[in-house]
């Protein structure tokens, strides 16, 4: 049921253009690596997931918050486009965000979201549940850049009119503290919530097989959004 969650939301996450929806699938997936974590019997570790992937999903809705209200309460991504320009600070804090759920390392997604993989290879599950672990990862990268390309670097749609500007503390404020603690809450969270090191020995492909689904999927859509 877990693995179905994530699959599901994240398919959906690739077709859909609301930008407060594709948030809430990403979310959803996430609950479902956690229900995942559960049922291999890691309840500590899906409460160290939950604990990270609290931090930058907050950063995540709140950059979301300001890009829809800045661009006039508009949610449909295919009518952003280039707000880099106008959002520089919230387009770094939101793609922290970004990598943070990919599970880019050092980043506070990879410390716990790479250990309940690393930790699922080395249960006897079937060669169809990896694969669709690491399709759930895959889906999840394709679904993050796309957000990114639509929002930020593609074209824009022409119906945004950008009302707010970053000089509103009040509105980025909290973006760069929370940006600030979910680059640094991997590390300090992993040792609090385990203060004995985690040695995982796994075969190379395995050991590897993460970052390859990630790189592959990285690819594939920067290629989809004509970027290479």
């Amino acid at each position: 049921i877990s693995i179905m969650t994530m699959f599901m939301s994240g398919v959906v996450a690739i077709f859909e253009y609301d930008l407060k929806k594709i948030i809430a699938l990403s979310t959803l997936s996430q609950l479902g690596m956690m229900m995942f974590s559960i049922s291999l019997g890691l309840y500590k570790l899906a409460f160290f997931h939950l604990l990270t992937h609290a931090l930058f999903k907050a950063r995540f809705f709140l950059c979301a918050g300001i890009l829809i209200h800045g661009a006039g309460n508009t949610q449909d991504i295919r009518s952003f486009g280039g707000l880099s320009l106008n959002f520089p600070l919230v387009t770094v804090c939101m793609n922290l965000a970004n990598l943070s759920l990919c599970g880019v390392p050092f980043l506070a997604g990879f410390y716990s979201k790479d250990l309940i993989v690393e930790l699922a290879c080395q249960y006897s599950w079937g060669i169809f549940v990896l694969l669709m672990m690491f399709i759930c990862l895959s889906l999840t990268v394709l679904y993050s850049v796309r957000l990114t390309y639509l929002s930020f670097v593609g074209p824009c749609g022409g119906g945004t009119s950008i009302s707010v500007c970053e000089s509103d503390y009040s509105l980025v404020g909290p973006v760069v503290i929370l940006s600030f603690t979910s680059l640094v809450s991997g590390p300090i969270l992993s040792w609090l919530n385990f203060p004995a090191p985690v040695l995982i020995f796994l075969p190379v492909f395995l050991k590897w097989g993460a970052l390859f689904f990630v790189g592959v999927s990285l690819l594939v859509m920067l290629s989809l959004q004509g970027l290479t």
